[in-house]
């Protein structure tokens, strides 16, 4: 490797993901709490009202992939079960008394990591929730790959 190497936006975004994943899943373990971090966004859209794949995939900025993987892993745990829709088309989602429990658990949890990011925000001095969402919505509105593709080409006539 040479010595100015940088790392780039993947390598840090996976990096501090990797740092906050590590973090949340030791203080659930300290909190004896029996979780997968990627259960938060279903949950937390559960709770705020969604009722299907949809509906959480629309609240959490996720995939629909993902969601439907994350799904299957909660009715296998337990924590969600289908249910018919009054429309017939879909099913929905419901939260199980052990998700609810889950829930309820987790809740005062949620609460004390944005107090987290709110001190951690304070302490670099960037609203970083507020720059990764308008991070995302940038690349929602142009792609990397076309951004990469224009880069290149302004590269080409900078020469």
């Amino acid at each position: 490797m040479t010595s100015n190497h940088r790392p780039g936006l993947g390598e840090l975004l996976r990096y501090v993901g990797e740092l906050v994943d590590q973090g949340a899943a030791e203080r659930y373990r300290a909190l004896d709490i029996d979780y997968r971090p990627r259960y938060t966004p279903v949950l937390r859209a559960l709770s705020a009202g969604a009722v299907t794949v949809t509906d959480i995939t629309t609240a959490s900025s996720l995939t629909q992939g993902a969601i439907s993987q994350t799904v299957s892993l909660m009715l296998k745990d337990g924590l969600v079960v289908r249910h018919a829709l009054d429309d017939g088309r879909k099913s929905g989602l419901k939260l199980t008394e052990r998700g609810l429990q889950l829930l309820q658990k987790l809740e005062p949890h949620w609460e004390t990591t944005f107090r987290a990011i709110r001190d951690l925000e304070a302490e670099i001095g960037f609203p970083v929730l507020k720059i990764l969402g308008g991070l995302a919505t940038a690349l929602e509105r142009q792609g990397f790959a076309d951004r990469l593709a224009e880069a290149e080409n302004a590269g080409k006539h900078d020469d």
